[in-house]
């Protein structure tokens, strides 16, 4: 099953987020998205379609896209293991499983941006 609200969004405008784009393109083969989220949530069906055009426009691999719809008591794969809580909430890891951002529901700015953000600090060096 697949998220009809993570269709990209085709009035998003990726030049007016050409930093967010650059950062998530130029760490799209090293990082993987993981999206749990519903076609019911209202939050979801507000911020999830400028985040699919995000990935879109950074050519994000499908395969680094895994998306995990949930049930209306928000029951779904990886839920329990991973803690969620509520959605959407989007958990960006390494290839051997690190954490390096989430974005949950209400964070106060839109996912690409709050994800391109914990990205740079994580790839910043030491």
């Amino acid at each position: 099953m697949q998220l009809e609200t993570l269709r990209p969004n085709p009035a998003w405008d990726d030049a007016s987020y050409e930093d967010v784009v650059e950062t998530i393109e130029a760490h799209r083969d090293d990082l993987t998205y993981r999206i749990w989220g519903a076609d019911w949530c209202g939050d979801c069906r507000s911020t999830l379609p400028d985040f699919g055009a995000a990935l879109e426009a950074a050519s994000v691999p499908d395969d680094r896209i895994d998306v995990r719809p949930v049930d209306q008591n928000k029951a779904g794969e990886g839920v329990e293991a991973y803690g969620i809580e509520y959605i959407p909430t989007i958990v960006v890891e390494t290839d051997d499983g690190t954490e390096v951002a989430r974005f949950v529901e209400s964070e106060p700015v839109p996912p690409a941006t709050y994800l391109a953000d914990a990205i740079e600090e994580w790839a910043e060096p030491v």
